[in-house]
């Protein structure tokens, strides 16, 4: 072997398999999160048990809705047509999300969703697959996310304390994957700005899920990461209510290889600190209140399918898929969590939810992409700033 042939086998063999990078974290995630959120959306609000006898078994990928052509009349308080690969309100929650970031280019706080969001998403006609129709996507939002236009448009709310009184649910946690790739590798911060930022909508236990939630991304978009790295950040910073059901949950889940024989399991460890009950569509006189005991159901279940997938984003969103109840919220979080891994979304499943929505679901993890590295750049000059200084007021000097 020459030396010229022996460099090239060190340098192939030091280099092994190429990790992810940002760009490919990103797009994972949110091309996952969408994905996760058609495949669950027209099973939402029912039981592994109900789902099974709908479709004559687990659910193995998009579905039709579930009263099939009476998607229109059969629920008239909600009217639309889930299923057939279409996303729902979290995804458009989540595209607009990122148009804030897009206008700002810099982290966002409560006022910036004062500011950027309520305006985009009442006054801006958008195509709404499950209305098909172009419209805006105020009339698409259920009750929880009006509550954002109804207190910072209307009633003039000061943004960082709006959610107060709203219905306590995952409807903050839900979108707010783009805060931890905007903080990649920063699970701290992710869940800072993800608080503020979700004081405009939620308070309580809802709040701290949106906080979680994007601290988990931020973990899994980490060199090395793994799903016991993501639940492990988020323990560090989760509180009362919303870190015990994580903790429960996750100790269940590690002990299941198979989604099959974790639902039931899963389902057992969160109730005590889920406020809907058993009925997922009758819930009880106690639901969605605040409180520190509690926590949303969705947030602890997706890092718990993580576990039991080993990180794998087919076996990670059908599990939340088939868990029912929340489940499009649930198999967004989880496709967010396994995308950001970097565990491949399947090709077929992204096609055809983008065509079936008509939307493009690059183009959003394109722009975070751009405006995360700008947002880093502008972290690292307020950084070196502040170094500055701190030396001159005596301060130790940076190391570097």
């Amino acid at each position: 072997m020459t030396p010229k042939e022996s460099k090239g086998l060190k340098e192939e063999e030091s280099s092994g398999p190429s990790l992810p990078g940002l760009d490919d974290r990103i797009t994972g995630a949110l091309v996952g999160a969408a994905v996760g959120d058609a495949l669950g959306g027209p099973v939402e609000g029912y039981s592994p048990d109900q789902i099974a006898e709908r479709h004559g078994g687990r659910v193995h990928g998009v579905v039709g809705p579930w009263h099939g052509d009476d998607w229109r009349t059969a629920r008239p308080i909600a009217p639309y047509h889930k299923g057939d690969g279409h996303v729902t309100d979290d995804t458009l929650m989540t595209h607009a999300l990122i148009r804030v970031y897009a206008r700002v280019r810099d982290h966002l706080d409560a006022y910036a969703i004062a500011d950027h969001l309520v305006p985009d998403l009442m006054t801006i006609p958008r195509w709404i697959p499950e209305l098909e129709t172009e419209t805006l996507p105020l009339h698409r939002l259920f009750l929880a996310e009006k509550w954002l236009v109804a207190r910072l448009a209307h009633a003039h709310a000061d943004p960082r304390e709006a959610g107060v009184g709203n219905i306590v649910n995952c409807g903050a946690a839900m979108y707010m994957a783009p805060v931890g790739l905007v903080n990649a590798a920063n699970p701290a911060a992710a869940y800072a700005e993800a608080l503020d930022i979700a004081g405009a909508h939620q308070s309580s236990y809802g709040r701290e899920a949106a906080g979680v939630l994007a601290a988990a991304v931020a973990a899994a978009a980490s060199p090395g990461a793994t799903p016991d790295s993501v639940v492990t950040a988020c323990l560090s910073l989760a509180k009362d209510g919303t870190r015990e059901a994580i903790e429960k949950v996750c100790e269940v889940a590690r002990g299941h290889s198979d989604f099959e024989s974790a639902l039931r399991p899963l389902r057992a460890a969160v109730a005590p600190y889920d406020t809907v009950g058993p009925d997922y569509r009758a819930p009880s006189l106690a639901a969605r209140r605040p409180s520190r005991l509690h926590s949303v159901e969705e947030l602890p279940i997706a890092l718990g399918m993580l576990l039991v997938a080993g990180g794998d984003y087919r076996h990670a969103v059908l599990g939340a898929v088939n868990y029912g109840r929340d489940c499009d919220s649930i198999a967004t979080m989880a496709g967010a969590l396994a995308g950001a891994l970097g565990s491949p979304v399947p090709e077929d499943w992204a096609k055809t939810v983008a065509e079936a929505s008509r939307l493009d679901l690059w183009e959003p993890a394109r722009t975070l992409t751009e405006v995360a590295r700008e947002v880093f750049e502008r972290d690292v000059r307020r950084r070196r700033a502040h170094e500055r200084a701190f030396t001159a007021l005596g301060g130790a000097a940076c190391s570097d």
